[in-house]
């Protein structure tokens, strides 16, 4: 091995064989929920042909997250992350072998899938928060930007690949595509479970609202972790183009599936190709001001999206798009992880969890609400022009966040973000 290699951060990140293993469990599981939520849908509607039934399927995973979110966080914290993880994969992994052995059988109802749907998401609400908090235990501080570019193109990766392979898989049943996502589950069952992970849990403390609103209150008092996770939530409620994609690829860019489908791979395969640029290149210096410029750069993609009636140009714009939100979502990581004590990163995650999915859900909402009122180029418009507001108004009112150097602060960035 060459001393360039040894000392690059790729080269340094792929002999963390900690961290290797991680990132092969979270891939295999990433691909076997992709794969398993394209055949519930599939299956749903075919039993039904209703429409709302597939909002049902959403609102059956969007539930357990916002419930138990909080709850987990506390789970996190108490208990040793390594098999909180894996445990949730192991009642994710059963759950759908249920759901394979009942379509094998001919078993499942409409109401016993979304019930199964409802476990699985239970499980998935316990699980993000130890699998985000472990990440910077797995890896030295200098590399944790890279790790975490790393572990989002495994996501990446299985948000492109995991929907088209089970689509092919579904010719030959849904039962073939719910036990090749239960393989891949206990794959990353066995990855996570052989994986070296030193976390010693603190002295156990009982479940009261202290403790369980412990990671509300601690971002509240922390200004910098406060001003990233807020950016997050706003940015992505207001930007919410990617909701209306069908109507733009129908009525605007007047293109069929083919089109819809490349329009909707567009921001993935934007994300994943700058997950890998990140994993090999350290962000060092004016890390405040690159996280705002990106979240700039992804409400500019949005309006050129909003007023593009190409497919070749609507297209880069949503690679740009998901390009500078990988860039902004990495940063934004790295900041919320050095900036909380590893006793505090399952209630801190657990909290970024509920933001992450409020967004996402009312994103979509409000960008359906606009685009009925206004319609869909308005409406794409306005969320574009919100998302560049909102980061002139956060640089205002965080101004630590914008004068941020490094990704660790320095001494007089440390005193003047000190709450104390």
């Amino acid at each position: 091995m060459s001393d360039r290699e040894s000392t690059s951060p790729s080269g340094a990140l792929r002999h963390q064989r900690a961290f290797a293993q991680f990132w092969i469990a979270r891939i295999a599981s990433g691909f076997g929920f992709q794969m398993l939520s394209v055949a519930v849908g599939w299956q749903i509607y075919s039993m039904t042909h209703r429409a709302l039934d597939l909002g049902l399927i959403g609102l059956a995973q969007f539930v357990p997250s916002l419930l138990f979110a909080l709850p987990a966080g506390h789970v996190a914290d108490q208990f040793e992350r390594r098999r909180v993880v894996v445990l949730c994969q192991v009642a994710e992994c059963i759950a759908i072998a249920l759901l394979t052995i009942g379509s094998v059988l001919h078993l499942l109802d409409e109401t016993l899938i979304l019930a199964l749907v409802f476990i699985i998401g239970a499980a998935k609400a316990f699980e993000f928060p130890p699998m985000q908090a472990m990440v910077p235990g797995l890896v030295p501080e200098r590399l944790l930007p890279q790790a975490m570019a790393a572990s989002a193109s495994a996501s990446q990766i299985a948000m492109i690949a995991g929907p088209a392979v089970g689509g092919l898989l579904y010719v030959l049943g849904p039962g073939v595509v719910y036990g090749t996502s239960a393989v891949l589950y206990l794959a990353a069952i066995a990855a996570m479970s052989m994986l070296r992970y030193d976390h010693v849990p603190p002295r156990r403390e009982p479940a009261t609202l202290r403790t369980v609103f412990a990671g509300v209150i601690f971002i509240r008092a922390r200004p910098v972790v406060l001003g990233v996770i807020s950016l997050d939530l706003f940015a992505v409620l207001l930007g919410g183009a990617t909701a209306l994609l069908p109507i733009f690829a129908q009525d605007i860019l007047h293109t069929g599936p083919w089109g819809l489908g490349l329009l909707r791979a567009a921001p993935a395969v934007g994300a994943l190709a700058m997950s890998v640029w990140l994993a090999r290149n350290a962000l060092r210096q004016h890390v405040g001001r690159i996280m705002f410029a990106s979240v700039a750069g992804f409400g500019i993609a949005t309006l050129v999206f909003a007023l593009s009636t190409t497919l070749w140009l609507s297209m880069t714009a949503l690679f740009a798009l998901g390009a500078f939100d990988m860039v902004s979502m990495v940063i934004r990581g790295a900041l919320v992880q050095l900036e909380t004590p590893d006793d505090m990163r399952g209630r801190v995650s657990a909290v970024n969890a509920i933001f992450i999915n409020t967004s996402n859900q009312l994103g979509e909402f409000e960008s359906g609400l606009l685009a009925a009122w206004l319609g869909a180029v308005p409406a794409t418009l306005i969320g574009g022009i919100g998302t560049l507001l909102a980061v002139g108004i956060w640089a205002a009112l965080f101004p630590s966040i914008r004068r941020r150097r490094g990704l660790r602060p320095d001494v007089s960035e440390a005193i003047a973000s000190d709450p104390r």
